[in-house]
């Protein structure tokens, strides 16, 4: 896939006259249908009026290629991040819920239960030893200041993936450390809970939470791994386009000896 057409696809070309003018006449060409600029995205030239103009340094630095690709990833990143923050929202609404209703749930859990013993006697179903009978009991004997912290908890949890997803989303670098930093801490949590019980579910959003810290520490230089933030600007800039044609409208400036 080539990620700059698709991104110039969907959102437009971006055109830009630098006042320079060796730099200007590499990135303008006269065509029958009048002047076409460059795209700083995708390379290609667009007739009509740039979208903006001005000094070279005053340029607007276009993501492109392995960037761009990049910056897809962070934002789909950003999303699982705050889906998983809406779900956890629910969860504690759910608490909240239960918490207030819980003596007509449990009033009534345990006037209907003795209907099911024909059925799961002629099924073989032992309700008075079922794992989810005895899970649900456990849960109406939590007091109210438990289920509080719980969704207090959850809430927290929640707060959390929405302030990782909005930093994300918004390609900030304080959120791409916030979100390393906030998954590697439940990472031990999360391989507590694969000893406990193995699902598909834990090991799914273990291997997702892994991958996520591994590579936003290796594609983003965090905590100066790969020569750290500066390295990383320094990358962003020299992929450019307008870095690229600058350095090559300086080497035709100079004189060949």
């Amino acid at each position: 896939m080539d990620w700059n057409l698709n991104t110039c696809a969907r959102r437009g070309h971006e055109t830009y006259a630098p006042d320079e003018p060796g730099l200007r006449d590499r990135l303008c060409v006269q065509t029958p249908a009048g002047e076409a600029w460059r795209c700083l995205r995708c390379a290609t030239y667009v007739v009509g009026a740039p979208k903006g103009s001005g000094k070279a340094d005053d340029a607007p630095e276009v993501p492109r290629g392995r960037l761009l690709r990049d910056r897809r990833l962070m934002r789909l990143l950003a999303a699982e991040r705050v889906i998983r923050g809406l779900g956890l929202a629910g969860l504690a609404v759910l608490v909240f819920v239960f918490r207030k209703s819980r003596g007509n749930l449990q009033d009534s859990f345990n006037r209907d239960l003795p209907l099911l013993r024909p059925l799961a006697d002629q099924i073989g179903w032992n309700i008075d030893d079922s794992k989810i009978v005895r899970g649900i009991n456990d849960v109406f004997s939590l007091s109210e200041r438990t289920l509080t912290w719980i969704a207090v908890g959850l809430i927290a949890y929640a707060v959390l993936q929405f302030v990782e997803g909005t930093g994300l989303w918004l390609m900030k670098r304080w959120g791409e450390y916030f979100a390393v930093v906030a998954t590697s801490i439940f990472l031990p949590l999360e391989v507590y809970e694969l000893t406990e019980r193995v699902t598909w579910l834990r090991i799914v959003l273990f291997l997702v939470n892994v991958a996520a810290v591994v590579w936003l520490i290796w594609s983003k230089r965090l905590f100066g791994f790969r020569g750290g933030g500066r390295a990383f600007h320094a990358e962003h800039h020299a992929e450019s386009l307008m870095t690229v044609e600058r350095a090559a409208a300086a080497e035709t400036a100079v004189p060949a000896v």
